[in-house]
Formats: structure tokens, C-alpha cells, sequence
């Protein structure tokens, strides 16, 4: 039987808060995360690394997470790679957008702990990474 290895997550948010709680959620859990806090940062850090999956705010400066969804979609070493939306931006509009791009899911802000660690753990077995 194939050994499973601990999957790496990706998270990008502008707001130091966000990704500090995010963090402290996931402590403990079976993963390895790696945080940008910017959608440059978060395209750097993806030369070095391969995330199994990748959690995004939409809304940030410069490049938003849409912006950054397609940067990463353009790449075919992540073509692949499970992607969720993040926002507090409580908006049919950028759920239904988020949707026809082609993300996995899409989490909303303030984020209910026991509703990401569900979207992360089913995304990642769906996938086959956990």
C-alpha cells in the first residue's frame, strides 16, 4: 500500500489576521502550509513549491484572487491543482464567477473552523492526496 505523504496547502491573503488564524486553525492537522501575502509572493513561492492545494482571498491589491487563479490555471504544472476561493465578500456575483472559472470551492470570511478543515480534507481526498 502507497504510504500517503503530508499534502501542502497554499494560502494567500493580503491580511496578516487572516493568515495568521488560518494557521493557528490548522495546527495540529496533517499538513504542511506555506502563506503569501500577496498573489506575487504566492507566484514566487509556487517556483520553489507544489502545493496539493491552493486557498486564495479574492479580494486583494494589485492582483486579485481571480487575477492570480488565472496566472496559476496558465501554468500546466498546476493546471491540476485543487483551488479554493476565499472572501468576505458575501456575493452571488463572485461565488457564481468563482464557479465558471473553474474553482473548487469558495469558503466565505469569517470562515466557520470546522467548514474549511471539511472543504480542505474532502478536496484533498477527492483529489486523492490524503
Amino acid at each position: 500500500m502507497k504510504e500517503k505523504r503530508q499534502p501542502t496547502i497554499l494560502f494567500i491573503d493580503d491580511e496578516a489576521p487572516w493568515l495568521q488564524a488560518l494557521s493557528n486553525v490548522l495546527r495540529g492537522e496533517p499538513y504542511t502550509v506555506i502563506v503569501a501575502s500577496s498573489g506575487d509572493e504566492a507566484l514566487a513561492k509556487l517556483q520553489k513549491n507544489k502545493p496539493d492545494l491552493i486557498v486564495s482571498d479574492l479580494r486583494m491589491p494589485i492582483m486579485s484572487g481571480f487575477d492570480f487563479f488565472e496566472k496559476v490555471r496558465q501554468n500546466p504544472r498546476f493546471k491540476s491543482v485543487p483551488f479554493v476561493f476565499m472572501s468576505s465578500l458575501d456575493d452571488y456575483d463572485a461565488k457564481r464567477v468563482a464557479k465558471e472559472l473553474g474553482a473548487d470551492d469558495y469558503v466565505d470570511k469569517p470562515y466557520d473552523t470546522r467548514e474549511v478543515k471539511t472543504v480542505l480534507d474532502t478536496l484533498l481526498t477527492r483529489f486523492e492526496i490524503m
